[in-house]
């Protein structure tokens, strides 16, 4: 077996192992679905402070455990859940500076202070709004809409750019990604949604189907983007090595982290509060 060859074989065999996992963790919900996404963006804040800071300062581990902590605290009580994320990021924005206030060095403090509170917010933000999205009396749909409108924006983009892509479309951040492969992922995160419409969530309306491919097709490869901007940034090939095959968590969950605070965003606002 070549190479090639056998890192597919080890990607396949990862996706296989851990979806049937995650699946069935945010099947169960509550605790179960709040604590995986907690665990998730501990890790996507670990990875995002070990490509910027090189190591995982005491700061950094406070941003750590925030992450963790953030999408239960959140799901435990959604009317709550703002006023409780003010009070953590507010909190932790005050740390930061007094840390690097006392400890320096001072003429890096601002730069690292920067990076402290954007690696909490990077974690936390997205998986906390997913956390939440999970906590409404329809909250399961919702979330596999997250899901369906990443990956099938992502899985198209993938296949189409590399059958018709010619013309680049952010040649300094990502050179393989491509306009026809971004129509192609637009397109996957549509029919996505009207699959999901037809199937498991009749409840959904049109509008709802355009608006969350939409978003898929739009925002999620702004997050895609940004994350491969971070790593060229520092000079990284992938922000970690925990999911054999695939890199680190971020490199997977690197359009999800944008997708799911404006569906959640949609959701809330358009469609009205609905928890358990």
């Amino acid at each position: 077996m070549n190479e090639t060859n056998r890192n597919l074989a080890v990607r396949i065999g990862s996706a296989v192992v851990l979806l049937p996992l995650v699946v069935f963790l945010l099947w169960l919900g509550g605790n179960w679905g709040a604590g995986l996404m907690g665990a998730a963006a501990a890790i996507c804040a670990w990875e995002y402070y070990t490509i910027t800071q090189g190591k995982v300062s005491a700061a950094a581990g406070v941003g750590i455990a925030l992450c963790l902590l953030a999408p239960i605290w959140a799901a435990g009580n959604p009317p709550r859940a703002g006023e409780r994320l003010f009070w953590m990021v507010g909190g932790y924005f005050l740390f930061a500076w007094g840390f690097h206030l006392l400890r320096g060095p001072l003429a890096e403090a601002p730069t690292r202070v920067a990076h402290l509170i954007t690696g909490m917010l990077y974690g936390a933000l997205g998986l906390t709004a997913l956390s939440l999205l999970r906590a409404r009396n329809d909250g399961l749909s919702w979330v596999y809409c997250v899901l369906i409108v990443t990956w099938g924006n992502d899985t198209c983009a993938y296949f189409v750019g590399r059958w018709l892509g010619r013309r680049k479309l952010y040649l300094e951040v990502s050179p393989n990604k491509t306009w026809e492969g971004a129509a192609g992922g637009l397109a996957g995160s549509l029919v996505g949604m009207l699959i999901g419409r037809s199937t498991f969530f009749p409840a959904l309306t049109i509008p709802d189907c355009l608006i969350a491919g939409a978003i898929g097709g739009a925002v999620g490869p702004i997050g895609d983007l940004c994350e491969s901007m971070l790593k060229r940034a520092y000079h990284v090939k992938d922000s970690g090595k925990i999911i054999p095959g695939h890199g680190g968590l971020l490199d997977r969950l690197d359009a999800l982290l944008f997708n799911a605070p404006a569906v959640f965003l949609y959701v809330n606002f358009f469609r009205g509060n609905s928890w358990s």
